[in-house]
């Protein structure tokens, strides 16, 4: 193990413990559920753009998108960007609207703001499994992530790296809630933004100089420099289907909609879509630019994903490379935090209370399941990741489309159109998931459309011929439980 470089990274992990036993402090008198999970509402709007934005970014983005575009060059660099709008889509598309509703029903979860649109439990069950099933995929992606990291950069074998790691993220979430979660994804937006310029600099600095980096590239495989890649994997129906899945179908993903009905007023979602839509940017294209680059600095690794770890080791000394390591940590860390309370929220606030609803104001209680439940579910992840996959990326896109099927369109829909219905909304879900499933498990692509595309297209179909058959829910003035 190098001392060198596991050096900063304990000052990192340090740090994310001090910040969360000043979130436990800091915690606001009221509703604990409220507090817990959504921290009392009270996001301004730097915090806001930070914590959508590192909610978004994931091991995908530092360790699996690197990783392909190391494999297909500079076209997959351009095909990153399409994620650019996320933000913006995720903001201004539920923003304002979302977070109205939500307090007019003391909404917690995405779930409580589906039951007080549809007025249907069977339609929160079904979500509520969905989002559980689909949430374990994509939280086993971030801690393989995780440990590939610590295991390449820093020489710790993976499966003590994975309990490391693993370990602390369910620590600190369980014990500092959603409040904790923000904080820590603000520090981990600063350390994420100065770790991609760091390696992008160094990357090229390594090669001789970006022009001699790209000839580099031409002269392993000019299809690198290609808009279509080796072996033209980047169709236009490949590029269709990726911006469906990782940039209009984010509106759909409950860890980033949740944001959208926690900050403090509409001045903090202006700003956070601006600030945000510059992070994206320029975490998007330094960390892929970095790993199509790389290529020419360390043309034969056989792994794609351990790109970005090699690429640290290799063209930063030890120290600097101790403090990149912070950086996608800090990815993988701030997504898990998010899907790891939504999970939690959901066992809780839309499965448990909705059984034993008696136990609303039992906060002691809720206080203890809250925090074992997100620290049980942590573990269990530890054991899912123990046995990964070479490209994490294919997983994790997995897990997206599995939420953006089952959630996009009672979400849009149910926002802004009256009619919509639970007949509907339930019709819609069972068909967008049930097709989804089916065409990712036989790897079937009509037309040569990734899955999320008919099963999106076959989600809003069936959405509107199964609300010909329900009616629409009276509307409430009292929050339901």
């Amino acid at each position: 193990m190098n001392s060198e470089i596991i050096l900063p990274l304990l000052i990192y992990l340090v740090l994310i413990a001090a910040l969360s036993v000043f979130a436990v402090r800091k915690r606001r008198e009221g509703s604990f559920l409220t507090e817990y999970f959504l921290g009392s509402r009270s996001m301004g709007g730097f915090v806001l753009a930070m914590t959508i934005t590192t909610t978004y970014i994931s091991a995908s983005s530092f360790i699996g998108g690197p990783g392909a575009a190391y494999k297909y060059g500079l076209g997959w660099v351009l095909l990153a960007m399409v994620q650019v709008p996320a933000v913006w889509l995720s903001l201004g598309v539920l923003g304002k609207k979302f977070a109205i509703l939500a307090r007019q029903h003391n909404a917690v979860t995405l779930n409580d703001m589906l039951y007080a649109r549809y007025r249907s439990p069977l339609l929160i069950w079904l979500a509520s499994l969905s989002l559980l099933i689909a949430f374990i995929g994509a939280m086993t992606v971030q801690f393989i992530g995780g440990a590939r990291l610590l295991e390449t950069a820093a020489g710790i074998p993976y499966d003590t790296g994975l309990l490391i790691f693993g370990g602390t993220i369910a620590l600190y979430t369980a014990f500092g809630g959603f409040r904790a979660s923000v904080l820590n994804d603000a520090m981990q937006g600063v350390v994420m933004l100065i770790g991609t310029f760091l390696l992008l600099f160094a990357v090229i600095h390594q090669a001789g100089g970006l022009s001699t980096a790209v000839q580099k590239l031409h002269d392993i495989d000019p299809a690198l420099l290609s808009p279509q890649g080796p072996g033209e994997v980047i169709t236009p129906t490949f590029l269709s289907s990726f911006i469906v899945l990782v940039c209009f179908g984010v509106i759909g993903l409950p860890h980033t909609a949740v944001r959208c009905i926690s900050y403090r007023d509409s001045k903090a979602v202006h700003r956070a879509i601006i600030l945000g839509t510059i992070v994206v940017v320029v975490l998007m294209l330094g960390m892929h630019l970095a790993g199509a680059l790389g290529r020419a600095v360390l043309p034969n690794l056989t792994v794609p994903d351990s790109v970005i770890p090699t690429l640290m080791i290799t063209v930063l000394p030890p120290l600097a490379a101790g403090l990149f390591l912070a950086a996608p940590m800090a990815a993988i860390m701030s997504t898990i935090n998010a899907q790891l309370l939504q999970a939690s929220a959901t066992l809780i606030k839309d499965l448990y209370l909705r059984v034993a609803p008696h136990q609303m104001e039992n906060e002691a209680r809720l206080r203890l399941l809250s925090g074992t439940i997100t620290f049980a579910l942590g573990l269990l992840l530890l054991i899912a990741a123990w046995n990964p996959p070479d490209m994490i990326i294919w997983l994790n896109l997995l897990a997206f489309g599995g939420l953006e099927a089952v959630f996009l369109w009672p979400l849009v829909l149910g926002l802004y159109w009256e009619r919509a219905n639970a007949a509907g909304a339930i019709t819609g879900m069972v068909v967008g998931g049930g097709c989804y499933a089916f065409l990712a498990s036989l790897k079937l692509q009509i037309l040569g459309f990734h899955p999320i595309v008919p099963s999106l297209l076959l989600s809003l179909l069936a959405f509107l011929v199964g609300n010909l058959f329900g009616r629409a829910p009276q509307p409430v003035d009292a929050p339901q439980h």
